[in-house]
């Protein structure tokens, strides 16, 4: 069976992640953290990188999947000619133990199906073959500092380095397996009750969808973007991963290949946005908590992106021994961008305090001293070169994106102080403000196309700059805002969709291959459509942009437009909360006006 990006599904326990394949089997397992070294990473490999097979034995059984309503339980139904059969994958939250849990159970619905099941346990990303014990009942595995126990309903023979089993359910009839992670050094405790366990799933993932504030026409796409992106926060820390998985490629075969399993300062507050907009105000506060940790005592040294506990360090290394996702090589873990320089980061953090404020969330008045820090490091930092929001890989440049986002900052900086009356040094604000905004102006701007550009003195553009009106820079009715617009149209806009900057020519991200385009930045132009007044043209993008989604709702990084498939990291943050931010502007529950983000409301109410 083809192994596509878009044929897998994720699970989550807001701690940990897996990826499972439309044909049963979960080829990528972290727990008990998304950034844990993987138990499963066929994935990035073959079946001896470690994987769990559970599907039918007859080869000519028919699959359908969906997630239970409003959950991140999956539910995979096979037809075969004696019966018809349904598996249910999920993660539940952790209780109060180190016991970390991946369930799978099976339930006979009509007739009887013959199932195969084989685990093939590796752990250090597939490295590793454990050592197996048999003790209580159930099978044990460890591997240095980790370890599983697995529980099964039925028998399991060990052959060749993996666990074997064949069973029958008919109607009514159910059966599990429970595949537990512990601390090696630690005697685990007792199992827990698998049906439980779903129930108690089921309730907290329908409770959380139930606060839900959307409404509007694409409820279905928005719930379950809403739900990833909770999927994605992890749940002791705040803290918000860009996607679960590493080296998913931008092209196949390419070296486009990056570890996202940590928490870009940039994501996280467009996150955030996407949530709080949405009436999720206590993943917001999490956040907010989560950065305070994460930078403090080293403002001077802010990062674009830290671990899920804050960790700075993020050292990146290549595993030699994976043959990386359809051949792309080389296979990473950590992420070498952590110490760039991206001043875009300072406004996103920045503009994602002051909505937060704006908002109503709790708590933001010991953030303030946080934000003067931020804008005081600014004052001196905004004149550099910087790697972008782009993080390219082939020098430092002045992009125009990343001085709009500190003109951003200190707008927001000046908004925050005024409307709440806090203390800070306006004035200075605001000249550094205007000083930024006219240096864009002269150096940033190409009058013969009547066009922002991608870095100062470049002869293209970048699709960062579709958000020029929504920071409120300039209007959406100057005559450079819609040239910008023109020509992004004109230069990026390539099969139907967006492409980050021009596929071809001069490059400034120094890598060499391709990519497909950019989800998110489609999404960028569909906002600048509605914020135009272009409702319709802006409407039928969005439609061709969920379109893309796969049968679950889960969008990656990146689309190919001539292959029609999905690349890159999956799912992706970026792509699922610029998809709830424009489903909210379509629906008039997300105004700009002039400019700004004059509120949310209700579209009925």
């Amino acid at each position: 069976m083809d192994r596509l990006i878009e044929d897998y599904a994720l699970v989550s326990s807001a701690r940990g992640a897996g990826l499972v394949h439309r044909g049963g089997t979960i080829e990528w397992l972290c727990m008990p953290r998304f950034d844990s070294e993987a138990i499963f990473a066929s994935l990035l490999g073959t079946p001896e990188n470690g994987e769990w097979a559970l599907c039918p034995a007859d080869p000519d059984a028919v699959v359908s999947r969906r997630y239970l309503p409003d959950t991140m339980v999956l539910e995979t139904a096979w037809e075969t000619a004696s019966g018809r059969a349904i598996v249910l994958d999920f993660l539940p939250p952790p209780g109060d133990s180190d016991l970390h849990e991946l369930v799978r159970i099976v339930r006979g619905d009509k007739g009887t199906v013959a199932f195969r099941s084989n685990l093939r346990l590796r752990f250090g990303y597939g490295e590793r073959i454990p050592w197996m014990q048999r003790r209580e009942g159930a099978l044990y595995a460890f591997a240095g500092p980790d370890a599983v126990r697995l529980s099964s309903s039925a028998d399991l023979t060990n052959v060749d380095f993996s666990t074997e089993g064949e069973f029958e359910v008919s109607a009514g009839q159910s059966g599990f397996a429970t595949l537990e992670w512990f601390p090696s050094h630690i005697s685990p405790p007792l199992p827990r009750d698998p049906y439980a366990l779903l129930r108690h799933t089921i309730a907290r993932g329908r409770e959380w969808s139930s606060h839900c504030l959307y409404d509007g026409p694409y409820e279905g796409i928005v719930r379950r973007s809403l739900l990833t992106l909770k999927a994605l926060t992890y749940q002791p820390t705040g803290g918000i991963v860009a996607a679960p998985t590493t080296s998913l490629p931008e092209m196949p075969g390419g070296v486009r290949n990056w570890d996202y399993r940590y928490c870009w300062l940039r994501d996280a507050a467009w996150t955030i946005h996407a949530l709080a907009i949405s009436g999720y105000v206590d993943e917001a506060s999490a956040w907010h908590q989560w950065l305070m940790r994460a930078t403090a005592g080293a403002v001077d040294g802010l990062q674009i992106m830290y671990g899920l506990h804050g960790e700075r360090r993020l050292t990146e290394v290549e595993l030699t021994h994976l043959c990386g996702y359809e051949n792309s090589r080389p296979v990473r873990i950590g992420n070498g961008a952590h110490d760039q320089l991206q001043l875009d980061v300072y406004g996103s953090v920045i503009g994602g305090f002051d909505a937060a404020r704006r908002d109503g969330l709790p708590g933001l008045d010991t953030v303030w001293p946080l934000q003067r820090s931020i804008a005081q490091r600014l004052l001196g930092l905004w004149r550099e070169p910087d790697s972008g929001l782009w993080e390219v890989r082939g020098g430092t440049r002045h992009f125009v994106y990343s001085k709009m986002m500190c003109w951003f900052a200190f707008d927001r900086m000046i908004a925050s102080a005024t409307d709440f009356n806090l203390d800070g040094d306006v004035e200075l604000w605001k000249a550094t403000r205007d000083e930024i905004h006219a240096e864009i102006c002269e150096k940033g701007f190409d009058r013969e196309t009547n066009s922002f550009v991608q870095f100062y003195g470049a002869d293209r553009v970048d699709a960062s700059l579709l958000h020029i009106a929504q920071l409120g820079f300039l209007p959406t009715s100057d005559p450079r805002v819609q040239g910008t617009i023109a020509r992004i149209e004109r230069d990026l806009l390539r099969n139907g969709f967006v492409w980050r900057y021009p596929p071809d020519g001069e490059s400034a991200d120094g890598l060499a291959g391709e990519e497909g385009s950019f989800l998110a930045c489609s999404f960028w132009l569909c906002d600048a459509w509605v914020m135009s007044g272009r409702r319709t043209e802006a409407q039928q993008m969005f439609e061709q942009l969920i379109a893309c989604a796969n049968d679950l709702g889960l969008l990656a990084e990146e689309y190919d437009p001539v292959t029609h498939r999905q690349l890159g990291n999956f799912p992706q943050a970026f792509s699922h909360f610029a998809l709830v931010h424009s489903a909210h502007m379509l629906a008039g529950s997300l105004i700009y006006e002039g400019g700004r983000r004059s509120g949310r409301r209700r579209p009925n109410g």
